[in-house]
């Protein structure tokens, strides 16, 4: 079986890596090409290319690397059509990987599989119909996806989402971290102001007053910020002038492990928008989620967003137990009220974070098996 997998982040190389063990499980021998990591490459994958060439996020971004973008779209769907695999499996990155499905489609019956479902729940519907013109069949993360892609006409499996299979801090890790930092018994907020430097800039400063607020409010209250690699350092920098300054953690320098153990030992969380809220719910860790962005992007997706809340947590449970401020509603005063509601009641959401890990498939087959499976009885 030969298969063609593309991925262009460090979460499709996650997911792309065992979504390759599980094809190998299953299928027995596997020829893979394409375009991954480390991880894909460690389970056999000679990348075409090295990844991060194609790692671009943001408007600015892709159009001042756009001619050689659209070089490596022509040169990836080129070596599809010369492998002739079974089927091409593109992971996220859709600016990049449905250009090239659509390039192979437009020459080939090569059956396409897109990993990881776009938004369109969320806003821009329309992208699930442009889709369908040449991609086959889609991998879906959340439960709640399938429908949307099967209406636009593309066959599409929820196979779980990879935070259920993500190491979660035990008692004895949360313990000592708390010594080690000299928290003891005292509560704990965490911090978590995202991992785009756009998004990091814009929301420190709010931070920043939510934490002296609920500082003077619950003088006991300690506070811990890990920080994403590729922003920590712009962290530093920032809370060297916070007038009360967090424990900064930092993943590359102390451990994906210490990471962990801060999440699991927090009593509350105040996050930016996205995925962290599931980390967050894997770890039991009550939260508040607050978001914003520039001016021209809040009235471009105020107006178009579909749902009534942002966070996965509140989707996926189908319940709206997360308080979120987003926008023009991202303020400090009202954050840190909703912290300090959850501080003396952060029982609130412990049903619903549950259930959310259950219905992203804690518990059963992970997630990237389920995904091999899928991509297999398509081929039927």
């Amino acid at each position: 079986m030969r298969v063609f997998v593309i991925a262009g982040e460090a979460s499709g190389d996650k997911l792309g890596a065992a979504l390759m063990a599980g094809l190998r499980k299953h299928a027995g021998d596997v020829m893979f090409e394409g375009i991954g990591g480390d991880r894909m490459i460690a389970e056999g994958l000679d990348s075409l290319f090295p990844m991060d060439e194609i790692s671009i996020m943001g408007i600015t971004e892709i159009l001042s690397q756009y001619r050689q973008l659209k070089a490596r779209i022509r040169q990836t769907a080129d070596a599809v059509l010369v492998a002739k695999p079974d089927v091409l499996i593109t992971i996220d990155l859709p600016e990049f990987s449905l250009r090239v499905a659509k390039l192979v489609k437009a020459r080939s019956t090569i059956r396409t599989v897109h990993y990881v479902a776009p938004t369109v729940w969320a806003w821009r519907p329309g992208r699930a119909k442009k889709m369908a013109a040449h991609i086959d069949q889609v991998l879906a993360l959340l439960p709640f996806e399938p429908p949307y892609m099967e209406a636009a006409g593309m066959r599409c499996d929820f196979v779980g989402h990879p935070v259920v299979t993500d190491p979660v801090a035990t008692p004895e890790d949360v313990a000592a971290f708390r010594t080690a930092q000299g928290i003891g018994d005292a509560p704990l907020a965490l911090i978590l102001p995202g991992s785009r430097r756009s998004e990091v800039s814009r929301l420190l400063p709010v931070f920043s007053e939510v934490v002296d607020t609920l500082q003077k409010r619950h003088p006991d209250l300690r506070f811990v910020l890990p920080a994403a690699p590729n922003v920590a350092a712009l962290v530093a920098n920032a809370v060297a002038s916070w007038p009360v300054k967090p424990i900064i953690v930092n993943p590359v320098e102390d451990g994906m492990a210490t990471k962990q153990a801060a999440f699991a030992a927090a009593d509350v969380a105040v996050a930016a928008s996205g995925t962290v809220s599931l980390e967050l719910a894997a770890s039991d860790t009550p939260m508040v989620i607050a978001y914003d962005m520039n001016w021209i992007s809040r009235q471009i997706i105020g107006r178009m967003l579909l749902v009534d809340t942002v966070t996965l947590v509140n989707l996926v449970s189908e319940t709206r137990v997360v308080p979120e401020f987003i926008g023009a509603n991202c303020t400090p005063g009202p954050i840190a009220d909703a912290v300090s509601n959850l501080l003396a009641a952060p029982e609130r959401q412990n049903a619903a974070m549950a259930l959310t890990m259950e219905r992203l498939g804690k518990g059963g087959i992970a997630p990237g098996e389920r995904a091999a499976l899928a991509v297999l009885d398509g081929l039927k």
